[in-house]
């Protein structure tokens, strides 16, 4: 589809090649996108970003250059949350430059990193990854 980017774009910067420890959900991604595009998915299956998704979205979300592969109306926001000692058991969404506080925390810390459409509420995992606890450990 023209125009359409894989959605590689890192909340933080250029997405690049994996790095130890961070786990890609790009060819599952494109998966659910096949399905869709087949007819096996209704738009009701794969639209489902809940309220406080979309609000964390709009407020704190940084617009990507990729356009939306639904409904192809808006560029998609990237959220981040944060998971792990000292934060709220259901994560702490992340404004831009709380990544690095974070990485300098003696604790390990599991960041997320979610597309998000606030047209259509189209959502997806895009990576995990771990910061903090002193050396990047792989992620089982």
């Amino acid at each position: 589809m023209p125009g359409v980017r894989s959605g590689s774009e890192s909340y933080w910067g250029a997405g690049g090649p994996p790095r130890p420890g961070r786990i890609e959900y790009r060819l599952i991604r494109e998966s659910v996108l096949r399905e869709f595009r087949r007819g096996r998915l209704g738009r009701l299956d794969i639209c489902d970003a809940q309220p406080e998704l979309l609000r964390v979205a709009r407020n704190l979300g940084r617009e990507s250059a990729t356009e939306c592969p639904i409904c192809e109306g808006a560029n998609l926001r990237h959220v981040s949350f944060a998971f792990g000692p000292r934060l709220p058991a259901q994560g702490r969404a992340l404004s831009q430059g709380e990544l690095g506080k974070l990485s300098r925390s003696r604790s390990e810390i599991a960041c997320y990193v979610v597309e998000v459409c606030t047209e259509c509420s189209w959502n997806h995992l895009l990576r995990m990854f771990n910061v903090g606890g002193g050396s990047a450990k792989p992620v089982r």
